[in-house]
């Protein structure tokens, strides 16, 4: 599905404008999307000029073989071949592609990435966990709330999901923020959790009208989030009220707008939503209580995460019950928006020395 043409905003200060002022682009490869976003620098940030995004699954199957199935693969380089094509005709100048956890974790990865350069001409880099994690945050950063006093970026993905903690009482929260400060963001803690919504719907098949499924989606992502003591530090402003979650991906996003009753799926509506966390688990059991086919004719769900949007909304229900936040901020944005940001800054950076040079 195509994403309308917008502008985002993005931290001030990033560069200086310029009648000549590239064109950037980033890509995401992920177990469940392939995501392209591209953008020019404007005055408030960026402007997105295109978008695209096509589910492409591309993890299907991996837990169960360890390897990229080759129906998977053969729609990831169609989804990629059009990425291609419209890098091209946009004239893109600054470019990074990125690909995530199914081809991490895949035997065939690096040969999958190879055939996809051959096939499209896209030098596609595996990222670790580490860094799909720090660009997540990058990507949400101004959606985080500065009064509370701690955040979590919940980025959940189809094959991992990336928890970043950050506590909003240090200074270099504030400087990276405001873009004086370069390199990873300050991140107080951070984990990476093996199970995404594809992984976790596998592991647990529907059973319609069983609250029982639903549930035990839900515990299997807290035992292995409970192993993971990094952050707890932070566990006590959580527990009382001073922390808040900014929640990304396209599972939460369907959430909130079927909150939201929307006829059709509006990004300006979505993006930057406060839900409670009653709010969220409401959402979800409307959702439980339709049909595959009932939640795939949803305006913001549709038939490519009809079967994957209850595992999302597990995992965030688990937790909110590990991390209690009455607050949950949904974020139409992440792991590309980093990418721009990162691209924009690194720009910046050269001008810089080359003037200074």
């Amino acid at each position: 599905m195509d994403e309308a043409t917008s502008a985002l905003e993005f931290p001030r200060g990033l560069m200086t404008l310029s009648p000549r002022a590239p064109v950037f682009a980033a890509l995401d490869l992920g177990t469940n999307n392939c995501r392209l976003l591209i953008a020019k620098p404007s005055l408030r940030g960026f402007r997105i000029v295109d978008a695209y995004s096509r589910i492409v699954r591309l993890g299907e199957g991996v837990s169960h073989t360890g390897r990229l199935a080759e129906s998977a693969m053969n729609r990831a380089i169609e989804a990629l071949q059009v990425c291609a094509e419209r890098i091209e005709r946009r004239g893109v100048s600054c470019f990074r592609a990125v690909a995530t956890q199914a081809c991490r974790v895949a035997a065939n990865g690096p040969e999958f990435l190879e055939r996809v350069a051959e096939r499209t001409g896209l030098q596609l880099q595996m990222i670790s966990p580490r860094e799909e994690a720090e660009l997540a945050v990058i990507g949400c950063m101004d959606l985080l709330d500065r009064k509370a006093e701690a955040g979590l970026v919940l980025d959940v993905g189809g094959g991992s999901t990336e928890l970043s903690w950050l506590d909003m009482r240090a200074p270099g929260l504030s400087e990276y923020a405001s873009g004086r400060e370069r390199g990873p963001p300050p991140i107080a803690a951070w984990y990476s959790a093996p199970i995404g919504v594809v992984t976790l719907a596998e592991r647990f098949p529907e059973a319609p009208g069983d609250p029982a499924w639903r549930r035990a989606m839900i515990e299997a992502f807290k035992v292995e989030l409970a192993k993971f003591e990094g952050a707890d530090g932070l566990r006590d402003l959580f527990e009382s009220g001073r922390g808040h979650i900014v929640g990304t991906s396209g599972a939460i996003t369907s959430l909130a707008g079927v909150h939201l009753d929307l006829k059709r799926y509006e990004r300006r509506r979505v993006d930057g939503l406060w839900m409670t966390r009653e709010a969220c688990e409401g959402a979800a059991d409307r959702l439980a209580a339709l049909s595959v086919e009932a939640r795939a004719v949803q305006p913001c769900i549709g038939p490519d995460r009809a079967d994957l949007v209850l595992a999302g909304a597990a995992i965030l229900q688990a937790v909110q019950e590990l991390w209690p936040a009455a607050r949950v901020r949904v974020a139409d944005r992440g792991l590309r928006e980093g990418l721009l940001l990162s691209l924009l800054a690194s720009h910046r950076t050269r001008r810089q020395r080359g003037t200074a040079s």
